[in-house]
């Protein structure tokens, strides 16, 4: 279609043909081939002269639009791969966006502000494709095996928390086995069972089989809430409850044990010709994210620190 278009803007078949480097012949053919397609003779061709037929000239108008288009579009999707502009589709876990994610979106959109980011809260792994998704940020011990790429982004562990009011109605545990009288919520996540923690400290890793819970829920500020009410003793990710071990509003159980490091991840779909945009927010991710996550471990590690020389209470039971 191209070559047709310019053998009619210039007149020649030996014109374009220096062109773009083919042979007379090969032009020729190229025109011969589009009308076999077409079912209609599109030029009238003499030794010295060509002329464009009613249909040849109907054909004309229209493939110069069409061709027009596809330049557009083409050009389109170049400046998508070098300018990260237009919408983002991502996907985050709910404790992960509300304390870290969120933000990070925030200081990415001032350093892209063609970028429109529509965040999807779920705890479950979308299926990336059929919904659309350009990103899901996970966090997972391990993932399955897909299609998809995933990179790692950085660490974190949960730790075992409760309120102050809880621990002043019922003790607090002073070794692993002291669990078993009190009140366990379980949290539905994708890094372990509800039922299980597996606990770990310098010394030992121990499964732990939680009895039945009065409780049980798989959106990490439904369990803040609840162990704030004073439910009970549960696990969340240090950046869900940093916040509150600072202010003292809930205090860490049994510090000398965490549960499994998982790994943060973000999933896409193909690393094949990737969009600026998702290329950007990668970056930044690796930056922001990373440095976030072990933030949060160093607060929290601090505030142990602290609590061992007995400089503050009520941090740690």
């Amino acid at each position: 279609m191209r070559i047709f278009v310019r053998v009619v803007e210039k007149g020649s078949f030996t014109a374009i043909a220096k062109e773009i480097d083919m042979t007379v012949g090969q032009v020729s053919r190229a025109v011969n081939t589009l009308e076999e397609q077409l079912q209609a003779v599109l030029l009238h061709r003499t030794t010295r002269h060509l002329s464009l037929t009613d249909s040849g000239g109907r054909f004309y108008e229209r493939a110069k639009t069409i061709l027009a288009d596809f330049d557009a579009a083409a050009e389109d999707v170049r400046n998508a791969s070098q300018t990260p502009a237009g919408r983002l589709r991502l996907h985050c876990a709910p404790g992960l966006a509300q304390s870290l994610v969120a933000a990070a979106l925030t200081r990415y959109q001032v350093i892209c502000p063609d970028v429109q980011v529509e965040l999807k809260i779920e705890q479950c792994m979308p299926n990336l494709v059929e919904d659309g998704y350009d990103l899901s940020l996970f966090s997972a011990t391990q993932l399955p095996d897909s299609i998809y790429v995933a990179q790692p982004l950085g660490t974190a562990y949960s730790i075992m928390v409760a309120s102050p009011g809880y621990l002043k109605r019922h003790g607090a545990p002073r070794t692993r086995d002291d669990l078993a009288s009190h009140t366990l919520i379980e949290f539905d996540s994708p890094v372990a069972p509800p039922d299980e923690w597996h606990l770990e400290s310098e010394q030992e890793s121990h499964l732990l089989n939680i009895p039945k819970s009065p409780l049980q829920t798989n959106v990490p500020d439904a369990m803040r809430a609840a162990l704030l009410a004073g439910a009970g003793i549960g696990a969340l990710a240090t950046y869900s409850v940093a916040d509150d071990l600072e202010s003292g509003a809930l205090v860490r159980v049994l510090p000398k044990y965490r549960l499994r490091p998982f790994t943060v991840f973000a999933v896409y779909p193909s690393r094949r010709f990737l969009d600026a945009k998702v290329r950007t927010i990668l970056d930044h991710l690796r930056e922001t994210l990373s440095h976030s996550l072990k933030d949060v471990i160093t607060r929290v590690e601090a505030l142990e620190r602290i609590d061992e020389e007995g400089l503050s209470l009520p941090h740690s039971f």
